[in-house]
C-alpha cells in the first residue's frame, strides 16, 4: 500500500468540518504528508447570513475571502498546522466540483470530508461529501459527526 503524500481537507468551518481537519492533520502526521486546507465560496446569495455580508464600501468578494483566510488560518493554529497550505477558491458551480477539481489540479492522494451524522444516504454525507465521494480522483474519507 502506498502511503500518502498529499491531505486535502475540505472545510466549511462547521464543527464537524473542524473534527474531520482534527482526522486530516492526524494522518497527514503519521504518513509525514503535505496537508492542505480548502475552503470553497460558492454564490448562491439566498444561503447567506447577515455575518457574511459585506458592509457597502466593500467589495463583497474580497470581503468574503478575507474573513474565510482568516478562519483557515485559525483552523491550521488549533491543529499546531500554521505553515499548511491555506486556500480559497470561489466557484459559480457546487462546492462539491470545485473540491474535485482542486483535488485533481493538487494532485492529491486522500480527500477528508466531514458527515452530517443524519439518516439516508445524502443526509449522512450531505450533498457535498456525497458528490466529492462519487466524482473524486483519489481516496475520500468520510468523517463521521460526533454525537
Amino acid at each position: 500500500m502506498n502511503s500518502y503524500q498529499r491531505i486535502l481537507c475540505a472545510t466549511d468551518f462547521s464543527e464537524h468540518c473542524t473534527s474531520a481537519a482534527e482526522r486530516a492533520a492526524e494522518l497527514a502526521r503519521l504518513f509525514g504528508a503535505e496537508l492542505l486546507l480548502l475552503h470553497v465560496v460558492e454564490y448562491f446569495p439566498e444561503q447567506r447570513s447577515n455575518e457574511e455580508i459585506a458592509p457597502e464600501n466593500v467589495d463583497p468578494a474580497a470581503y468574503r475571502e478575507q474573513q474565510a483566510r482568516a478562519s483557515l488560518a485559525a483552523l491550521a493554529r488549533r491543529l499546531g498546522e500554521e505553515e499548511v497550505v491555506q486556500e480559497v477558491r470561489f466557484t459559480t458551480r457546487s462546492a462539491r466540483h470545485e473540491i474535485v477539481r482542486f483535488a485533481e489540479q493538487q494532485e492529491i492522494d486522500l480527500i477528508v470530508v466531514a458527515t452530517h451524522g443524519r439518516h439516508g444516504i445524502t443526509h449522512i454525507l450531505g450533498a457535498t461529501a456525497n458528490g466529492v465521494m462519487h466524482d473524486a480522483p483519489c481516496d475520500v474519507l468520510a468523517v463521521r459527526a460526533r454525537g
